[in-house]
């Protein structure tokens, strides 16, 4: 989390930067002042000035409590301050997802621009922030909108970017949205990707290049399960571009989000929740993308899928959430993570298992079993809470032998 106090100075720098290759204005700063708390002052102390510089200020911090209750006590989103940035603004440029959520909900003037007639999808395009871009394009706000410097979002990507993953996924969402992707900027007069060329950003180029391919004729629903079946980020871009539904289902019940967590293609999934696949569907086995992360116990499909808020209490086949077969299986990082994310440790499934039980049941005894069990222990899991022969984890790990884990569970049961 950055300080509206020292971000200035990291921002300057950057600018500087930027402006020396890129031959632009520095993104404007936050001031350098903070202002005094107003979250304890009785709301009818305030003056709307007090509640909207609070705004920004709790923005910059990415202070969501505090910007929840300022929203809730009438600050006013779209207020700009003397750089020409509102709360909403500064959330788009800052990837601050979870203020620029409540910002939409509190009714954002999405049309907004900013001191370089800029609108909160540019400044989102130009730092990499593809949730943000997601979030932005669902709203219906101008693809294509060109700022005072020349720029259209996708041109802000390619020229003011990084040749790198959040980048890539940026222009693939903007592509698959429907941006144009020909237009050349005013200054350079060159295209997104020659932009991106001139930066010697080959990996961006390859990105236009096989986004903006034509797509082959047939299904557009069958090229994007396919396409996420095989980890094809750039074809799922172009079968959305192209008009398939971003949920639409197989056989097999799998939407492309399913197939792309089942095989742990993160760059596929990343386009697809920025726009909205819904991570809750369930499939011919009783599968979400999420409860698929406990199997596969990838933490890097888990943090992709969290902006789309998946449903953490949906159970498989089994009846279990994600951290049982995760502990079953001894995916120790995953588990250290999903705990972290508000999963019911204790919850128990059809065979009277919870993920402590199942760890000791179904694991080896060995080290990652031993990690998993400590981890589930440390986030609250419950020791005492027995299967259906009432037998509890303690006594199932003495039964087997596992003596480390035993001594870990008898440590919490003293206690």
């Amino acid at each position: 989390m950055r300080s509206s106090v020292s971000f200035p100075l990291v921002t300057l720098a950057l600018g500087a930067l930027l402006a020396a290759c890129a031959d632009t204005t520095p993104a404007a700063v936050p001031p350098a002042e903070t202002i005094p708390s107003v979250s304890t002052a009785p709301a009818e102390e305030l003056s709307q000035e007090d509640l909207d510089t609070a705004l920004i200020e709790a923005t910059w911090a990415n202070d969501v409590p505090a910007v929840t209750d300022l929203i809730e006590r009438g600050a006013d989103v779209d207020h700009q301050d003397e750089t020409q940035q509102s709360s909403f603004l500064i959330a788009a440029s800052e990837g601050h997802l979870d203020i620029l959520r409540l910002a939409l909900d509190a009714g954002a003037d999405v049309t907004a621009l900013d001191s370089f007639e800029g609108t909160a999808l540019i400044r989102a395009a130009e730092r990499g922030h593809a949730n943000v871009v997601g979030d932005l394009v669902r709203t219906g706000v101008d693809l294509d909108h060109v700022n005072n410097l020349g720029y259209q979002a996708i041109h802000e990507a390619a020229w003011l970017g990084r040749d790198d993953a959040d980048y890539a996924t940026t222009v693939r969402v903007l592509i698959a949205a429907g941006a144009t992707a020909d237009r050349r900027s005013d200054r350079q007069g060159l295209t997104p990707t020659q932009l991106a060329g001139q930066r010697g950003f080959t990996g961006l180029v390859g990105v236009f290049e096989a986004t903006t391919a034509p797509v082959a004729e047939g299904d557009a629903n069958a090229t994007l399960l396919r396409a996420a079946a095989d980890g094809d980020a750039d074809l799922v871009a172009r079968a959305l571009r192209a008009g398939a539904d971003i949920d639409a289902r197989g056989e097999d019940g799998r939407t492309a989000l399913l197939h792309a967590s089942i095989g742990d293609h993160v760059a596929a999934a990343r386009v697809l929740v920025a726009l909205g696949a819904d991570p809750d569907v369930l499939d011919d086995r009783h599968d979400t993308a999420w409860l698929l992360t406990g199997v596969t116990g990838s933490v890097a499909m888990l943090e992709t899928l969290l902006p789309a808020e998946p449903d953490l209490t949906i159970v498989n086949r089994f009846g279990g959430v994600s951290v049982i077969p995760a502990s079953e299986r001894g995916h120790v990082d995953y588990v250290r993570r999903v705990v972290q994310t508000g999963i019911d440790v204790d919850h128990v499934n059809q065979l009277g298992w919870t993920a402590l039980l199942e760890a000791v049941i179904l694991g080896d005894g060995g080290e990652a079993h031993q990690r998993i069990v400590d981890i589930l222990l440390e986030a609250g899991a419950d020791p005492s809470i027995t299967d259906n022969d009432g037998m509890t984890a303690l006594a199932h790990a003495e039964q087997r032998g596992y003596d480390q884990i035993a001594t870990s569970l008898r440590s919490v049961t003293a206690g």
